[in-house]
């Protein structure tokens, strides 16, 4: 099952959390704390994969987070920020 890496963007206590994947431009999911930016990824990514799907395209497969840090583009970003595995289907969609 394929795993996207997504990277989390905690602004502070009283701002809301983003997230978004360097694999997927434009794939973006938040919360007012980080479970709910986690929570929201998978329905940000069914969007985003709804509308790749309509363009006739696919996802891309992800990334390994090894690939990514030799990324000079998100480097940076992977350094400075929390990272998380996003399973792309879901657990509970790819069971039912």
């Amino acid at each position: 099952m394929p795993r996207y890496i997504a990277i989390i963007e905690d602004a502070g206590p009283d701002e809301a959390v983003g997230l978004w994947f360097p694999d997927l431009p434009g794939c973006i999911s938040g919360g007012d704390d980080v479970d709910e930016a986690l929570e929201n990824a998978p329905e940000a990514l069914a969007f985003y994969e709804e509308e790749l799907i309509a363009e006739g395209r696919r996802l891309p497969l992800p990334r390994t987070l090894d690939e990514l840090k030799a990324d000079p583009e998100f480097a940076d970003d992977l350094g400075k920020h929390t990272v998380a595995l996003i399973e792309w289907p879901p657990l509970t969609e790819a069971t039912e």
